[in-house]
């Protein structure tokens, strides 16, 4: 267990208020985004889905007095995944989004990777956790 630096506890709570927004926007408008950024209507959708359960992790995490290393670690790795993920995406061809579609991907890649660097930077600040 460590003991969250406030960097750390900062941007796991504002990637959960985040990750909260964006779920409920892919959630209950992938039909209307859908032809906007010509991005399947599917992967909107089951990314808002993902992105409930990922808020509620977080947010619970975000909100405890200590955090266990490896929840933390697999947030960041998930996090940085997410960012590479999405980047590749947009050159596998798999996908055909128009320009807008492109910068909502990029744009969310580049903010998920930035919550990655501080999430990491954040975790270095942190202590052990001292058991009472």
């Amino acid at each position: 267990m460590i003991a969250p630096s406030l960097l750390l506890r900062r941007a796991i709570q504002i990637d959960a208020v985040v990750s909260g927004a964006m779920a409920l926007l892919l959630t209950f408008a992938a039909g209307t985004l859908a032809p906007l950024l010509q991005l399947p209507e599917a992967l909107l959708l089951e990314s808002g889905l993902f992105l409930i359960a990922y808020m509620a992790l977080i947010g619970w995490l975000g909100l405890r007095a200590t955090m266990p290393r490896l929840l933390v670690l697999a947030v960041i790795i998930g996090n940085a995944a997410w960012t590479l993920g999405s980047i590749g995406l947009l050159f596998s061809g798999a996908v055909s989004p128009n320009l807008l579609g492109q910068i909502f991907v990029a744009a969310q890649a580049i903010a998920v990777g930035v919550f990655a660097e501080l999430q990491f930077v954040g975790l270095r600040k942190s202590s052990t956790a001292r058991m009472a």
